[in-house]
């Protein structure tokens, strides 16, 4: 399901809102080859960081780490965050295959 800009505004960081804002139209398409693979890693790397300390937050939560926290300090939105990196993800995916198809 897409999240909307206000949401995202409240996730993400400055710089996790300005790559997110990349991965969509007309933005998008006017991006470089060379632009859009550096887009993807960076947003793979943002989505992976956020997916990771999500999984950690889960495992203190279920006891299951050093440090017992209660589940409100827990989690800090990086479930949610990871979401909408991977929504943006998928967009510029999908753009670096339609690219591959056009030019086939």
């Amino acid at each position: 399901m897409a999240t909307s800009r206000k949401n995202e505004r409240r996730l993400l960081n400055d710089g996790e809102i300005e790559l997110v804002a990349k991965s969509r139209q007309p933005e998008l398409k006017q991006l470089s080859d060379k632009d859009i693979s550096q887009l993807v890693k960076q947003l793979r790397e943002r989505r992976d960081r956020a997916r990771d300390i999500a999984d950690k937050q889960r495992r203190a939560v279920r006891g299951k780490s050093r440090q017992q926290v209660q589940f409100d300090q827990a989690d800090a939105g990086n479930r949610q965050k990871m979401g909408v990196l991977a929504e943006a993800l998928a967009r510029v995916n999908k753009e670096r295959s339609r690219r591959a198809a056009d030019a086939s």
